[in-house]
């Protein structure tokens, strides 16, 4: 299976390491906020809610979230980066999302959002989105 991210690779060698459904063994973080970017979109193709909070950072983390199974979420675009590399502690990255409804596969749309991330010990964070357009 390729990776929902579109990074042109199997999802094992790319998202699939870090997401819970796949990461048994050992923790593997996403090594810049652009690969956590990619993997929580996987995680959102997926339905994988729990890989999701667990890599939304506390100050700004619900207590629960509940995926819409209407959304269909397959295309992800990074339209730029700002920071956010392996030695560094915080990054922007914005990104377009497109989905479909699952009840009418001719429905579909796309959202433009620029979010920051920070990296707390070894592991990037999500923190929030900082403009949806």
């Amino acid at each position: 299976m390729r990776c929902p991210c579109h990074s042109g690779e199997l999802l094992l060698n790319c998202c699939g390491r870090y997401l819970d459904s796949a990461n048994t063994v050992a923790r593997t973080f996403p090594p810049t906020a652009e690969a956590l970017m990619r993997s929580r979109f996987s995680a959102f193709a997926l339905g994988d809610a729990g890989y999701l909070l667990r890599t939304w950072h506390s100050d700004t983390r619900p207590e629960t979230l509940e995926l819409d199974p209407d959304q269909k979420w397959y295309l992800l675009e990074i339209l730029g980066t700002e920071r956010g590399g392996p030695f560094e502690r915080e990054g922007v990255v914005t990104f377009r999302a497109h989905y479909r409804s699952a009840a009418n596969r001719k429905l579909r749309d796309s959202f433009t959002e620029t979010s920051s991330f920070t990296k707390v010990g070894s592991q990037w964070l999500y923190v929030q989105a900082l403009e949806l357009q």
